[in-house]
């Protein structure tokens, strides 16, 4: 078979990609040359969109080397209960072929529920979301948001200006600060903010006890999100991942030597994958990883101010039975509190209001004084983070890089 017909045919289908009989044409041909990976890439095109098309199935069987099955004058009825899988013999096994062809033909169909998954060179797949928050959902940090429009969004959406004043997007960010405050919700945030894919790494997405599996995985979750972009790719607990090496075993040191390898984007590209970290201890973290280009720029997310403390107790509460609650107030007795603490300040006071109707038989609301009630009882558990970011910004804040922590903890008395 003439090789300058199929490439004649193959152009046709790449200008015609919708040209089913056209596809199926060239596919024959393909298979009649020896070349039947090729052919089973158009044959699954055909069956993609025509799952029924029994001259796609037949040139996919060939194509494998598994003996067609005998043509029939019309199709013939089922005879197997749809609960039952085929068996491949004398047809196709769909379930191997999508497994074995995952990387380069799409999955038939989709199933309802599931995320979209990316797919690595190793076969590890990872959930991409497309976040559908933005930052005007998110409560208060108005020094955040100013941070993150000067170092981050605004260059990414003025590309003249960008270009104009030399300024790159290369780098990452580093969100820091008390937990429960936010920072994951506020990467989603940045990825809505941007029409981005978002993927989230947790160590154990990482981690492997097999030699070289974890640095695979890592370069797979990379190459995953370039795959994707624009894509934000947030690790979270990087401190974890990224410990600082002196004080690792050589098992994890060579982690952080590929974290910082896919960082620096050498193996591939890594244009438009904006890179996110968050942690609670950034002087725990690799100082390598800090270095221009990488996570460079810092952010502390503090916890909530006193508007942003009122919307997130009124968020908690929006399904609970309330009367006469006074935010403004819970908000001023709540002062240091956590996101993650003002949640348990409303489940708490609708633990009291619970027992009360319990106890007496009668529903009753939520009251003022359920809520002043649990606020005295759950104690902020920013306090002890605080009380050793104090030691950190006195004692090691030789660069100057935790002076915005300093300037806050002036403000603020530790108890």
């Amino acid at each position: 078979m003439s090789d300058a017909l199929i490439d004649s045919l193959t152009a046709a289908v790449q200008a015609r990609p919708d040209d089913l009989p056209l596809r199926l044409h060239l596919a024959e041909l393909l298979v009649a040359a020896g070349r039947g990976g090729e052919a089973i890439a158009h044959a699954a095109q055909v069956l993609a969109r025509e799952p029924g098309n029994t001259t796609a199935q037949q040139l996919m069987a060939g194509a494998l080397g598994t003996p067609p099955a005998a043509p029939a004058e019309k199709p013939a009825e089922p005879t197997e209960k749809p609960a039952e899988r085929p068996a491949p013999a004398g047809g196709v096994d769909w379930a191997a072929l999508e497994q074995q062809f995952g990387d380069v033909v799409p999955p038939r169909f989709a199933r309802d529920g599931e995320p979209d998954p990316v797919h690595g060179h190793a076969d590890r797949t990872f959930d991409v979301e497309r976040s559908t928050v933005t930052l005007a959902d998110v409560g208060g940090m108005a020094e955040v948001k100013k941070r993150l429009e000067v170092a981050f969004l605004g260059p990414m959406r003025n590309p003249k200006l960008r270009s104009l004043f030399g300024k790159s997007l290369r780098g990452g960010l580093l969100l820091y600060g008390p937990p429960g405050c936010g920072k994951t919700f506020l990467a989603r945030a940045v990825a809505g903010e941007m029409g981005a894919a978002f993927i989230s790494l947790s160590i154990t997405d990482v981690l492997n006890m097999w030699i070289g599996s974890s640095e695979r995985n890592l370069h797979d979750l990379f190459e995953s999100a370039r795959g994707h972009a624009p894509c934000v790719l947030f690790l979270d607990e990087i401190d974890a991942l990224g410990h600082k090496r002196s004080q690792l075993q050589s098992s994890m040191r060579t982690v952080v030597n590929q974290l910082l390898t896919e960082l620096d984007g050498v193996d591939g590209g890594n244009d438009g994958v904006f890179v996110l970290a968050a942690t609670n201890a950034p002087w725990d973290v690799d100082a390598a990883l800090r270095r221009p280009g990488r996570l460079d720029r810092t952010v502390l997310v503090l916890p909530p101010d006193d508007a942003a403390r009122a919307a997130i107790l009124e968020y908690h509460l929006r399904d609970r039975p309330v009367a006469g609650i006074d935010l403004a107030q819970v908000a001023a007795a709540t002062e240091h509190y956590s996101g993650a603490d003002l949640a348990h300040v409303c489940e708490t006071a609708a633990e009291y209001a619970m027992r009360d109707s319990i106890a007496t038989g009668e529903i009753r609301m939520i009251s003022q004084a359920d809520m002043l009630a649990a606020a005295r009882e759950v104690r902020p558990s920013t306090d002890a983070w605080f009380a050793t970011a104090r030691n950190v910004a006195t004692f090691a804040n030789t660069s100057g890089e935790y002076d915005d922590l300093a300037a806050y903890l002036k403000k603020r008395k530790v108890r």
